[in-house]
């Protein structure tokens, strides 16, 4: 399939009310008790937003040939980790953020302990999902590998390590290593596990073609969060869904303020490059992954 603008975005529009459909199935219904924390658990995840994780899941999906049943399961796992990590992150213990997806935070929404509960429920109703969907995959050594790099990537030594160490940052001086550091957990690894996730479902795939892909996946990890750090400088609170400035205003390191403005743009830019180049084995139909990486680097919000 040849990728252009009009294609992608009708591919993302599938993947989007995809993804939506199995969330609203998975997701405990408003009328079962405790009511008001799924209603919560349901506010933070079915907000309107660009569910660039599950695109992921299902662009990989479609280069590798991978028929997207077998997927919804992780297009919905790694959403949810994402929406309880934002859920906790916008508490006023970490980031005090009063705005999430245009509307108000979750804690804002409901209250501080409710919105903390469900935050601890989505984590816990990602991995039955990926256990429990019966679409996926039945090699129970993937679904295990699945399991075991999801809580890797969503834990310590990924995601919330990656939120530590932001939170432990701010005020302070960092280099670019540390920074990239931070980002490569915080950012990083939840993106890269998507790509994982999609290609552990395929039923053949090479060393040298995972390998491939998990060198795209960290490339594209990178650049994400350096293009965040962008907007937080160029863009507005309307288009960005949160509060624009907020990074500076909090004093937390990033990249426009480290290397500057013009210095971000083209790292950006160069991690783009690598991403095409961790690509290079694979032919068009990488196409969308591809587009993808461009896509990170030109978004507005």
């Amino acid at each position: 399939m040849k990728i252009n603008e009009q294609v992608f975005e009708s591919l993302v529009a599938e993947f989007q009310q995809r993804v939506d459909t199995a969330l609203d199935y998975w997701l405990p219904a408003t009328s079962v008790n405790p009511m008001r924390l799924h209603q919560a658990m349901r506010y933070a995840v079915l907000a309107p937003g660009k569910r660039v994780r599950p695109i992921l899941v299902y662009a990989t999906a479609k280069a590798l040939g991978i028929e997207l049943d077998k997927v919804d399961g992780a297009a919905c796992a790694v959403e949810i980790i994402h929406a309880y990590s934002l859920i906790h992150d916008d508490l006023p213990a970490m980031d005090d953020d009063d705005l999430r997806r245009g509307r108000p935070t979750c804690h804002r929404k409901f209250d501080e302990a409710t919105a903390i509960l469900a935050g601890d429920a989505l984590q816990a109703l990602a991995f039955y999902i990926i256990s429990h969907d019966p679409k996926m995959t039945q090699r129970e050594r993937a679904r295990l590998t699945m399991i075991t790099n999801l809580a890797m990537f969503s834990g310590s030594r990924g995601m919330a390590g990656g939120q530590a160490i932001d939170l432990q940052s701010v005020g302070k001086s960092l280099n670019i290593a540390e920074l990239e550091t931070m980002h490569i957990h915080k950012t990083g690894a939840l993106i890269r596990i998507c790509i994982q996730l999609a290609a552990l479902s395929a039923d053949k795939l090479s060393d040298s073609d995972f390998t491939a892909l998990d060198s795209y996946a960290k490339c594209i990890g990178l650049s994400f969060q350096v293009q965040d750090d962008i907007l937080d400088v160029t863009g507005d609170t309307a288009t960005l869904g949160k509060t624009q400035g907020s990074d500076s205003a909090r004093n937390k390191p990033t990249f426009p303020s480290i290397i500057g403005l013009q210095a971000s743009q083209e790292k950006a830019l160069e991690l783009h490059q690598q991403a095409l180049q961790a690509l290079s084995i694979f032919a068009e139909e990488a196409d969308i992954l591809r587009y993808i990486s461009a896509w990170f680097i030109q978004r507005t919000h």
